[in-house]
């Protein structure tokens, strides 16, 4: 029986799509027979005490803190086999990667792992292996900023060096705005540099995939949907079929960077823009996508167990992949306008609907709606697995048409959009 170590692998109720794919990941580590050893830290665990029914064992860790995971993971493994390593959220990544290596088991190299979530050092490595990449730097003043701004022309974007779900990604596209795209991109930490780069026009996409035997494999490409004015992922719709190949050729660009930048396992989401010049490479992520993309690519390929596969390939196994997808998935979020909310109307989705994947709505009268700022800011879900990428398309755009969630602006929304 082999044992499968998951850094950050606990998610409580009501934390959408995380607890879906953990519990999905679990779930199918346990049906191949491995022991399923989960950490997280000590609020997780106890706000998801399903996960220690359905782990063998369950650890207070803090998936965050590679150094912390590596001195637990060795202090373990002296008494107890580990035979693989994985983790599914953005902050446990290089954590994973550092406890593979120390215990001497498959996985991506740290530094790896660390250049990719770094998203200047990702974006100067792909420049450097001859991937197209928008113009950007590192700043660590608004002075810098501005500079970038007046080389390159506008709009450029302010973002932080390794956040995500969209959290402090601001668009400028004049100099009085860097201030406060500055303050917005450091979170609070004051004199953090931020990544700076050039403004790609163009429809967004994202690569969903899984390493198996060392070799990036292209599951589906997604379309991604963003809300007005904002860089909040809207919605995503998988998989897209696009005029001339386009499709195919953003998945050959997504597995060839993989390649190129040497990781070897894990399961993969890619973004990338399509434009005149053919796809431009956004962020690198060796972990699922979030927002149900991993309910979705399973739907739309029958009979993959996403993380089976990845299981099974941590552990040497062969991994039988299908061929390509033959359904089509889509979600979309709900953003109302920001205010206070005094009433929902069409909210009556069955829950018996055939190929509904998921489906909430976290708001109700007298709850705030803030300003559209991160993926935190959404406030329901919609996913829907049909036939076809466009009838899963139709189908959730028929229910939305008829949810009317009212808002009443407040100063504190009024002040937050100005």
């Amino acid at each position: 029986m082999s044992t499968i170590l998951v850094l950050g692998g606990a998610a409580p109720e009501g934390a959408g799509h995380g607890r879906d794919l953990s519990l999905r990941a679990l779930s199918q580590f346990k049906a191949r027979g491995s022991r399923v050893v989960v950490t997280d830290t000590p609020d997780a665990l106890a706000a998801a005490p399903e996960y220690a029914a359905l782990a063998d064992e369950t650890h207070p860790l803090d998936h965050t803190d590679p150094e912390a995971c590596v001195a637990w993971a060795l202090e373990y493994g002296e008494h107890h086999a580990v035979d693989a390593v994985t983790g599914f959220r953005e902050y446990s990544v290089l954590a994973v990667a550092r406890v593979a290596d120390a215990l001497g088991l498959l996985g991506n190299r740290p530094e790896l792992v660390r250049t990719v979530r770094t998203k200047d050092l990702c974006r100067r490595r792909l420049g450097e292996l001859g991937f197209r990449q928008p113009a950007s730097a590192l700043c660590a003043s608004a002075e810098d900023v501005t500079s970038f701004l007046t080389r390159h022309g506008g709009p450029v974007v302010v973002k932080p060096r390794d956040a995500a779900g969209s959290e402090g990604v601001v668009r400028v596209d004049r100099a009085g705005d860097v201030a406060k795209a500055l303050t917005a991109a450091r979170r609070g930490a004051e004199h953090e540099p931020v990544l700076v780069e050039e403004f790609v026009g163009g429809p967004e996409f994202s690569v969903e995939g899984v390493f198996v035997d060392g070799t990036p494999h292209a599951l589906a490409v997604t379309r991604k949907l963003l809300a007005p004015g904002t860089f909040v992922e809207a919605g995503h719709t998988t998989p897209v079929v696009l005029p001339f190949g386009g499709h195919t050729e953003i998945a050959l660009e997504a597995t060839q960077a993989l390649r190129a930048l040497g990781l070897t396992h894990g399961i993969f989401h890619v973004e990338c823009w399509l434009t005149h010049r053919g796809p431009v490479l956004g962020e690198m992520h060796v972990r699922p996508g979030g927002d149900w993309l991993h309910a979705m690519v399973e739907w739309a390929c029958p009979g993959l167990e996403l993380f089976g596969a990845l299981h099974d390939d941590l552990l040497g196994l062969p991994v039988p992949l299908p061929t390509g997808p033959t359904r089509g998935a889509a979600v979309r979020f709900v953003l109302p306008e920001p205010g206070v909310v005094t009433g929902v109307d069409g909210w009556d989705l069955p829950a018996a609907r055939p190929g509904l994947i998921h489906a909430e709505l976290s708001v109700a009268p007298g709850d705030i709606v803030p300003p559209a700022a991160s993926s935190a800011d959404r406030v329901g879900t919609v996913c829907l697995g049909a036939e076809s990428a466009q009838a899963a398309d139709r189908g959730i755009e028929a229910f939305l048409d008829g949810l009317k969630v009212r808002t009443r602006a407040t100063r504190t929304t009024e002040e937050g959009m100005a």
